[in-house]
């Protein structure tokens, strides 16, 4: 459990207006608007200047999440991610050529935007790619984390103004958890692909040794893992919960109505139970909708 350490924390002024071609804000809000998901209207919360910044955020996280998806060939998918280590490279210099990093140039000057963080999203999806992850180790699965939820929220927390020990420990926590509970909604698609990402310490502590995705999720023991993970990642959300109540409620308004969305989704596969996997768990738009107004506009 994460001891909290209470402090006074000043919110970052709004970053400066900064020159960003309409086209290239265009193209990022529609992305993400064409998700129609949490994150387009969590954002809406936003001051404008953090939101453009927070699409953009999305717009390069989608871009280097979809390379997999997109590229039909290992080389031109390890081609496409070398180009992209090379437009943060362009970026930080300050000549960006794609739509979401011209739009992410402002938050880098005024927000305190750091190249690790994004190299770490592109490692992330390079070792994705390129390896059949099946059944990781417990130190190994914390680094996929990182990787691919972590980072994107240290980034996220600059982009709104948190740049503090207390506001980085918050996303990585709320990274973690985020990253355990899609795993554990996305088990059958993934076995699909020949991935597993529960953890084998886990596996083999539950009398599970193989590391085939289907045979796994046949188990008669699998509930018992997913259980230990779900647990986990409850742990996670409540650490980040604990933490976002010191900081200024200022700009983290839609952070807390994304906690409580995707814990209340994690809540539901906890109740749901590992059978069906096939069947992905979603949170109604009416309860998304009352934990906006709870969250979002009443309370924390």
């Amino acid at each position: 459990m994460t001891t909290v350490v209470w402090q006074r924390v000043r919110t970052a002024p709004e970053p400066r207006p900064v020159d960003i071609a309409a086209a290239d804000e265009a193209t990022n809000a529609r992305l993400v608007r064409a998700t129609g998901g949490l994150f387009f209207w969590t954002m809406r919360l936003l001051p404008a200047p953090r939101r453009r910044a927070m699409y953009a955020l999305y717009g390069f996280w989608h871009a280097i999440d979809s390379v997999a998806d997109d590229t039909p060939t290992p080389a031109q998918r390890d081609q496409e991610l070398a180009d992209w280590r090379y437009e943060i490279g362009q970026l930080f210099d300050g000549r960006p050529q794609q739509p979401a990093t011209r739009a992410l140039a402002g938050a880098v000057r005024y927000c305190g935007l750091r190249r690790n963080d994004f190299m770490a999203v592109i490692d992330g999806k390079t070792l994705d790619c390129g390896t059949a992850i099946k059944a990781p180790s417990l130190i190994e699965l914390d680094v996929h984390c990182a990787q691919m939820a972590v980072a994107v929220g240290l980034l996220a927390v600059r982009i709104l103004g948190i740049a503090t020990p207390v506001g980085d420990r918050a996303a990585t926590e709320l990274g973690r958890a985020l990253r355990l509970t899609s795993i554990l909604n996305d088990l059958a698609a993934d076995a699909a692909r020949q991935r597993l990402y529960l953890p084998r310490d886990l596996l083999r502590a539950c009398g599970i040794f193989e590391t085939d995705p289907q045979t796994v999720l046949s188990d008669p023991a699998l509930p018992e893992v997913c259980d230990a993970i779900a647990r986990r990642a409850d742990r996670h959300f409540a650490d980040a919960a604990a933490l976002l109540a010191t900081l200024p409620r200022r700009n983290l308004r839609a952070v807390a109505v994304m906690l409580a969305c995707y814990r209340a989704q994690l809540h539901k596969l906890m109740a749901r139970g590992w059978q069906r996997l096939d069947h992905k768990v979603r949170v109604p738009a009416w309860r998304q909708a009352a934990i906006t107004l709870r969250y979002g506009l009443f309370g924390r």
